[in-house]
């Protein structure tokens, strides 16, 4: 019987799970698949086998004592509370799994701590890597405690200060995107939604990972280019002062991304992997907002989209008519063309054969001597 992979699977936002799925689903049929994270829920409907441990969450517990919450954090780690009976418990809960079900792999999307922990309990683990200033001692430690690690985008886009030993450690599956839909051309994109063919509109993509996109530099965008129609979709954040506008148009969630993708002459949008690999998949000009993340994870992103002339970016949301016109008028000029490399069609299949090989490999016994 193949030996089970086993995934921690982080619970903020939906990118980590849906990324597990995505590669999880290019599985050999008779490889047995587990799932360890505080968000069950993000599994829901999953066709593909696999069975799904629930963890605690740990994200608001609270330190028990003023002398306990005053100790302070080993430079080795990052988030590492004392006295939580829900880290305890979680922990607790990931050792037993993995010994009782005796897993060959255990693929971390993401925890530096949690890789660690695999290395001390000797079981072999693979980081999913992301972008960021990680050059601390806790990432780098715990890169080094693995056996490999995955990066689920393009080659092009790492870093020039990512360390040479771990870059070569590294597997690049290409763009790993999880939308699947059919991409229309414009045109079509356009009758689709009823948008009118021949005015410039200019998508924001928001994500779910954080608190929204502020909605007020987008009314000044509105007003910025009063003959574009700009169309929101996903979450914002409103401060209570903002005018809208007629040409400012907020969708929520919906279920036609793609389609609003190729609809669009410019898309604004955030950083985030899945943001950025749907955004390549269709091709496009991207003006490229990176959110606030841990480690600068979404600018350092930001940066390397710029530098292979794949998006624009402004150092913040402009705040002035000028400088948005400005903004739009350095996206206008882009390659759409420039941005599609980076996204790879069998990213998750490639992702997936490369950690079954690994598993295989690292439980293959030497050969008896005759």
């Amino acid at each position: 019987m193949k030996k089970p992979i086993s995934f921690f699977v982080h619970h903020q936002g939906r990118g980590h799970a849906n990324r597990t799925m995505a590669i999880a689903s290019h599985f050999s049929r008779d490889r047995p698949v587990t799932v360890l994270t505080a968000g069950p829920h993000l599994f829901d409907g999953y066709a593909r086998d696999i069975e799904i441990v629930e963890l605690p969450n740990m994200i608001g517990a609270a330190v028990p004592t003023p002398r306990l919450f005053a100790e302070p954090t080993p430079r080795v780690m990052h988030c590492v509370p004392l006295g939580l009976t829900e880290m305890r418990r979680t922990m607790r809960t990931i050792l037993d799994h993995l010994d009782d079900r005796g897993t060959g792999l255990f693929v971390v999307d993401v925890s530096a701590e949690i890789a660690l922990l695999s290395r001390i309990a000797s079981v072999p683990a693979v980081q999913i890597r992301m972008h960021g200033d990680r050059s601390d001692i806790g990432h780098v430690g715990s890169y080094e405690a693995c056996v490999g690690l995955l990066a689920p985008f393009d080659e092009s886009l790492e870093q020039d200060d990512f360390p040479a030993d771990l870059r070569a450690r590294t597997f690049y599956s290409g763009g790993l995107c999880t939308t699947l839909t059919a991409i229309p051309d414009k045109a079509e994109a356009r009758r689709r939604l009823g948008l009118d063919p021949a005015r410039e509109i200019v998508v924001v993509l928001t994500g779910g990972g954080g608190s929204g996109t502020p909605y007020a530099p987008l009314t000044v965008a509105a007003r910025a280019a009063p003959d574009a129609l700009f169309l929101v979709l996903g979450p914002t954040h409103r401060e209570g002062h903002e005018t809208d506008f007629a040409n400012l148009r907020e969708l929520g969630w919906v279920s036609t991304v793609t389609e609003h993708l190729a609809a669009a002459d410019i898309v604004i949008a955030s950083a985030g992997d899945n943001t950025v690999h749907e955004i390549a998949r269709v091709g496009g000009r991207l003006a490229v907002m990176p959110e606030w993340r841990y480690f600068g994870e979404q600018t350092r992103k930001a940066q390397a989209l710029v530098r292979l002339g794949a998006a624009v970016q402004a150092p913040h949301w402009p705040g002035d008519l000028a400088g948005w016109q400005a903004l739009l008028e350095r996206a206008r000029r882009l390659d759409p063309e420039a941005i599609r490399p980076l996204f790879s069609p069998d990213a998750a299949a490639r992702a997936a054969g490369w950690l079954e090989g690994l598993a295989d490999d690292l439980w293959t016994p030497a050969p008896t001597a005759p």
